[in-house]
Formats: C-alpha cells, sequence, structure tokens
C-alpha cells in the first residue's frame, strides 16, 4: 500500500503492483535532500535523530552505519512498527524491538513529514533525519544517509566511505541498486508476467555475476567493508525468508550460492551488524502488509538460517578467522 497524504487527507492505493503500459515498478524519488554536514545542518552531537524501521532494507543500510561508526550517543533513533497499514508506519512501543516517537509523541511517521512540511504531499517512507534545531527533516534518502554519516562525524575511526575508493563504491552502489536491491521490488511488484520474467531474470543474472566476484575477494571494493557491502547485503540478508517466496524470486536461494551465502554470513558476524537485524520485523512487514500479493497475511514460518556458522572468508584478506 502507498500511504500519501494529499489535499488534507491521507490516500491509500496499492502502488507497489505497477499499472504502468509495461508492467514494469517504478519507485518514485524521495523528497527531503539537503545534506548532513553540510551548511545549513553542520554534524553537532545530540542534534539529529533517526526514524528507521527493522524490516526495511533501505533504512537497514543507515541503522548499520550508525551502529559501525559507533555514533549511537550522537544521533538517537526510534523504531516504527514493521507492519504499514492504512496511515503508513506508525509508532507502538508495546510491540518487541519498537519505539515511542521520543521526539514529538506522534502516534504516526507521517505525523512527522506534516511537521516538517505542512504541505507536505507525498510518500511517506524510512529513513528520515530530523534535524531538531530547525525542527525539519534534513534528509529520508537512504544511499545520502549511509554517505553523510560515513563522513560528517568523526565516531570511531571506522571508514566505510574511504576517500580514495569513493568512485569504485559509488560504481558498484548505482550497478546492483536497479538489477538486484531495486529488482526483488521490480519482480514482487510488477503488473505483468512479461515484466516479473524480465526483473528476475536480471536479478538473477546479477546474482551469478556476485557470486563469482566473490569468489576470490573478500568484499566488493578493496580489502575492508564499504558501504557498498552494507548495501548489497540489507537485500541478500531478506532474500530466503521473504523475496525467494513472497516476491516469488525463486530460481535459487541465497543459501544455495558458493560465495553469497559465506559472504552474508561473514558481514552478518561483524561486530554492530547483528544488533540491527530484526528477521521477525522483516517478515511481519512483507508478509502482512502486501495484502495484495498475500492475501492470507499469514508470515512464512521459515527457513531457520544459521547466519553464525563457520564462512572461512577471511582468508581472502589473509586475516585470521574471527574468534568464536
Amino acid at each position: 500500500m502507498l500511504n500519501m497524504y494529499v489535499d488534507g487527507e491521507w490516500r491509500t492505493d496499492t502502488y507497489e503492483l505497477s499499472d504502468d503500459e509495461d508492467g514494469e515498478f517504478d519507485r518514485s524519488e524521495t523528497t527531503f535532500r539537503d545534506e548532513l554536514g553540510g551548511d545549513r545542518f553542520p554534524a553537532e552531537s545530540g542534534r539529529y535523530h533517526l526514524y528507521v524501521s527493522r524490516a526495511c532494507p533501505w533504512a537497514h543500510g543507515v541503522a548499520m552505519v550508525r551502529s559501525l561508526r559507533g555514533l549511537e550517543d550522537e544521533i538517537s533513533m526510534d523504531i516504527v512498527d514493521p507492519y504499514r497499514g492504512e496511515r503508513g508506519w506508525q509508532f507502538t512501543p508495546e510491540k518487541d524491538d519498537c519505539t515511542v516517537d521520543s521526539l514529538a509523541g506522534n502516534d504516526y511517521l507521517g505525523e512527522t513529514y506534516l511537521d516538517a512540511d505542512p504541505n507536505y504531499t507525498g510518500r511517506v517512507t524510512v529513513p528520515v533525519c530530523w534535524d531538531r534545531e530547525t525542527e525539519t527533516i534534513v534528509n529520508n534518502e537512504s544511499i545520502e544517509l549511509m554517505r553523510q554519516l560515513s563522513t560528517a562525524f568523526e565516531g570511531n575511526g571506522v571508514d566505510l566511505y574511504p576517500e580514495g575508493l569513493r568512485g569504485e563504491i559509488d560504481a558498484v552502489v548505482d550497478d546492483i541498486y536497479d538489477p538486484i536491491n531495486n529488482g526483488v521490488y521490480r519482480a514482487g511488484f510488477a503488473g505483468t508476467q512479461e515484466a516479473y520474467e524480465t526483473a528476475v531474470g536480471e536479478l538473477f543474472d546479477a546474482l551469478d555475476e556476485y557470486d563469482e566476484r566473490l569468489a576470490d575477494q573478500r568484499y566488493l571494493v578493496g580489502d575492508q567493508l564499504t558501504l557498498a557491502d552494507l548495501r548489497l547485503f540489507a537485500t541478500l540478508v531478506r532474500f530466503d525468508n521473504v523475496y525467494h517466496t513472497h516476491f516469488k524470486c525463486n530460481v535459487r536461494l541465497i543459501r544455495e550460492y558458493d560465495n553469497l551465502w559465506p559472504y552474508v554470513r561473514d558481514i552478518y558476524q561483524t561486530p554492530g551488524i547483528e544488533q540491527t537485524m530484526n528477521m521477525s520485523h522483516i517478515k511481519e512487514h512483507y508478509y502482512a502488509t502486501h495484502a495484495d500479493i498475500n492475501p492470507t497475511q499469514f508470515i512464512g514460518v521459515g527457513p531457520e538460517l544459521d547466519f553464525h556458522a563457520d564462512h572461512d572468508r577471511a582468508r581472502l584478506t589473509g586475516e585470521p578467522p574471527t574468534p568464536r
């Protein structure tokens, strides 16, 4: 469901299932695109606040950057309910791993958008970065926030966006976006059989390519974890539990890949990643929210995956195995 605020009222539409003539799913662009760390919004500890969903892969990327860079004390964060109903993302603190809106006490994230702009018309999405000082949304574009959180604050010194590798990182981020990150949605929300088959074909061509690339390199760019890896991981870690079944991306499972599956486990076991994960939120969001795809709204039980199993990928960077 698409939750939009238009002409003073909430409107709900099944935007996911494309009604374009070609049946292709078209993701609309985000609205707030200011720079965190720029002149208007300088990097100041305690000034900014994030709204995220544990279910959403786009928001997950931002949460991982915050965690890996040790920014928890500098940037606060609230977590919305994984279920997105008629009025969109909501705050249900009684639910496990969900919070109140600790800033404004709103019941719905859409109210936060209206706090930023009373005339706002458009989608209500996560992640959101809010500025306490000017009382507005700084940015709600996930990859821009991932870059900005990687560069604007010193944090613990972990560099996920090294200056000398930024061109390569950006190229990989761009390369995986359409066939993989957005590809699973293009398949799941396709409006025609042809559009679905095109999306699935491009998705698995890309997965095969990256599985081969990761045969002899631990990470996507250089010998270190970067934003490119976090971007790919956010899709891959959801794949077998959700996208394979719910979005009919069922040519292969990620756990059937020789290199992608150990790669997922390697990143999952990186200190700072596991606490950003909530598979229950992920499964509830997709299976229960998309009633046009899953009318019963039953939540898939399996599979049970061992993300803690040995991955043997440290050898690719000449490092000893991580102590268990």
